[in-house]
């Protein structure tokens, strides 16, 4: 048996009775001046969008033995863009991937600069696929190109490449800036 003071340093599970007035830690959001909110509310919504489809679509196969043409096209796009919503969101909260063994060894100026680094390289690469890509959406454009499933422009779900790659690059433009300001 533990002596009383050991006893009250054990960390019980939460779930246990008796353990009801232990909170649980809350993660503070960072302050940006662009509210992390519409990326959050975002990802809601695709999601919603993305269950809701996928749900009506499996709801008319097992009634009917047929399917709508388009949910694939629309559950395709909605993927993508969710994974470019929810990089944004990860990229604004230095939550993005990294190496962690090289980027939290070494003193804490050596872990700052390897964080701005990486900081920057995430804004020229999304820059760059922000550029690249728009020229896609032109060509898109210019050429008539017409969706496989269901015959609507192309541009309209490639426009939102260079747009969602954009906001993460400000968004990492703005990691590279207050991690330079936090000492």
């Amino acid at each position: 048996m533990l002596p009383e003071s050991d006893s009250d340093n054990i960390k019980k599970p939460i779930n246990q009775p008796g353990n009801e007035h232990i909170p649980l830690p809350v993660e503070q959001d960072i302050v940006t001046t662009v509210p992390l909110k519409i990326e959050d509310w975002l990802t809601v919504i695709v999601m919603a969008l993305l269950a809701s489809i996928t749900f009506a679509n499996v709801l008319v196969r097992y009634f009917s033995n047929r399917s709508f043409a388009w949910t694939e096209e629309i559950s395709i796009f909605l993927m993508i863009v969710l994974a470019l919503v929810a990089g944004s969101a990860a990229v604004a909260r230095n939550r993005h991937i990294r190496i962690e063994y090289f980027a939290g060894k070494g003193s804490p100026a050596r872990q700052r600069l390897l964080a701005r680094f990486g900081a920057l390289m995430v804004f020229i690469l999304f820059a760059l696929i922000a550029v690249l890509s728009s020229r896609m959406v032109w060509d898109d454009f210019r050429f008539g190109e017409t969706s496989p499933g269901i015959g609507v422009p192309q541009w309209w779900y490639s426009i939102w490449l260079p747009l969602l790659s954009s906001a993460i690059g400000l968004r990492a433009l703005g990691l590279f800036v207050r991690q330079g300001r936090d000492k």
